[in-house]
């Protein structure tokens, strides 16, 4: 789910444009963004693939099941295109036909910025989850029978 959605309930193309960076992720790693979990650090799926490809190792990320037969050059491209879609900010997100042309060509690519959603679950805790404020709705139904005259 897009940052801007998830804060503000602002939907756009864009918000795809994100989601279809985490289904990329998703792929080249074969793990799950939801539930993700890794032994060195407690960061989300983009959390962990940001960091990766800030220390210059994107090839990590790469499935085990498939990295050995796998074209590491064209992977990795992968990773950069899923990165630019996660952007934080969505004017800074490419638009769909400009992802295509990525995938599709050796064209430039240029640096992703800082990536939405850079979870650190060690400050989810318990204590942490009292602060957060409750919302309810009441909701209501009406039934109306019709009978015949």
């Amino acid at each position: 789910m897009a940052p801007e959605y998830a804060s503000d309930g602002q939907f756009s193309v864009k918000s795809d444009v994100f989601s279809f960076g985490i289904l990329l992720l998703e792929i080249v790693s074969g793990k799950k963004n939801r539930g993700f979990y890794h032994l060195d650090n407690k960061l989300n799926l983009i959390g962990h693939a940001w960091k990766l490809w800030n220390k210059g190792m994107p090839s990590e990320l790469i499935d085990p099941c498939y990295q050995e037969s796998c074209n590491l050059t064209e992977v990795i491209r992968c990773i950069h295109i899923s990165l630019l879609c996660v952007q934080q900010h969505p004017d800074d997100r490419p638009c769909m036909p400009s992802v295509i042309l990525m995938l599709g060509s050796e064209i430039v690519l240029p640096q992703p910025k800082q990536p939405g959603f850079l979870a650190d679950r060690k400050s989810i805790g318990p204590d942490s989850l009292l602060s957060i404020p409750e919302s309810s709705s009441s909701n209501s139904i009406t039934i109306s029978e019709l009978e015949a005259r």
